[in-house]
């Protein structure tokens, strides 16, 4: 029997893209593949000739995107503690038992703790998949959560202080009423530090993104491997519509502008957009699913487009102005153009301060996402000869081809070690 590879996720299109690619190049690859992520993503997943579960419904993931506490800088925690985290233990826990742990790998993220519980309780092999660095809680180089950037004269024993309090404060309290009763009725002990190293699979954990954007620190876990940005777009290989391309052609390169592919509370983000567009003269394109966040006339330098592969868009452009998502983030730095990220929560505050880091973006939170401080803060990445340096530099080391074949060698090295084929 060929063993079978379950590829669990749950998030907006960033968090199921990646995955998504990494299923079809390990499908590419012969393994026998399933993604199981929200009925929203149904229709694309198998149209890749891939095999699907739900995991969760389409109508609760319009549900989930509409609440607006998701994109709160603190109280997103609980949304996604209740939604992402509580909702999908026991639904994912059982998905997992019902295959032949002798004969199955799961590859997920370590905040889908169902599939902690099946390796725990079941034995079937698990290892953690993580799109972003934010879950990597050095005390040497320490992630901003929360939109709180810790002082760099802080030694390392009371960062680890700060994460212990966080902990027992507020990610534990939130996090084990969802958690411990499920582990409890199934005869697995509570768990606690949740988002400690207990994030990471003990058996090989996976970090999408390359060492210059995260440096590896002393005391990530052992079992970490980096293998760099991972992309899915949908429009590789293929052309920009008609509209698009006429509007490239007929001009100077245009601003970029999306809050997120499930973002539907971003009027205020394109009405500063807007102004700023106007105040420094330029031209700009705006990227958004919910058309009824836009004015309804929109000036004739500037075009709504409901979705746009960026890997046709972004090297056409001058500048991209973002959420901070991290697979956004990677095809903006791909392209080779300036970021200016308005971090909303999750792990965009420390994709923003690891732009800075490098110099190649800015941030600005949504309270000073304001017309003025837009025009300056793009008018100095525009006309930086440094940061236009930096960002081509940047551009030439993004390599998603061979981050995606090493992200497929990593997980299949681990099944060779731990599933390895089967005859009946």
């Amino acid at each position: 029997m060929k063993r079978h590879i379950l590829l669990p996720t749950i998030g907006s299109a960033g968090d199921v893209h990646p995955v998504l690619a990494i299923a079809l190049a390990l499908q590419d690859r012969g393994e026998r593949v399933t993604v199981i992520t929200n009925g929203h993503f149904q229709q694309l997943v198998e149209g890749h000739g891939l095999d699907f579960i739900p995991l969760g419904s389409a109508e609760l993931y319009e549900q989930v995107t509409a609440n607006p506490d998701l994109w709160h800088p603190t109280k997103s925690f609980q949304v996604v503690a209740e939604f992402a985290i509580g909702g999908f233990i026991q639904p994912l826990y059982d998905i997992i038992a019902g295959y032949d742990p002798d004969g199955t790998l799961v590859a997920s993220s370590g905040l889908l703790l169902g599939a902690r519980m099946a390796y725990e309780k079941l034995g079937t092999p698990w290892i953690t998949v993580h799109l972003q660095p934010s879950l990597l809680r050095s005390a040497y180089d320490p992630p901003v959560l929360g939109g709180i950037k810790l002082p760099g004269w802080m030694p390392p024993p009371l960062v680890k202080a700060y994460f212990r309090f966080l902990d027992v404060a507020v990610i534990d309290r939130t996090v084990a009423p969802y958690v411990n009763p499920r582990r409890t009725a199934i005869g697995l002990p509570p768990q606690k530090g949740f988002m400690s190293n207990s994030v990471h699979a003990p058996l090989q954990s996976i970090g999408l993104f390359p060492g210059w954007f995260a440096p590896p620190q002393p005391d990530w876990p052992p079992q970490f491997t980096l293998t760099g940005f991972v992309r899915y777009d949908r429009g590789e290989g293929g052309a920009l519509s008609a509209e698009l391309t006429t509007f490239l052609a007929a001009g100077e390169p245009p601003l970029v502008f999306t809050p997120g592919s499930s973002m539907q509370h971003g009027s205020a983000f394109f009405e500063a957009a807007i102004g700023a567009t106007q105040r420094l003269g330029r031209r700009a394109v705006l990227v958004t699913q919910y058309p009824e966040q836009l004015p309804p006339d929109l000036p004739q330098d500037m075009l709504a487009v409901r979705y746009v592969p960026f890997s046709q868009l972004l090297p056409h452009a001058a500048a991209l102005i973002y959420h901070g998502g991290i697979g956004t983030l990677a095809q903006a730095v791909a392209a080779g153009i300036p970021h200016l990220v308005m971090p909303l929560g999750h792990d965009q505050p420390d994709n923003a301060h690891r732009l800075e880091r490098l110099g190649i973006g800015a941030s600005l939170p949504p309270q000073k996402f304001k017309v003025d401080l837009i025009a300056g803060k793009l008018a100095h990445l525009l006309d930086s000869a440094d940061v236009r340096e930096r960002c081509r530099a940047l551009a030439r080391q993004v390599d998603f081809d061979a981050s995606l074949q090493a992200t497929c060698d990593a997980i299949v090295a681990t099944a060779d070690r731990v599933v390895g084929n089967r005859t009946d």
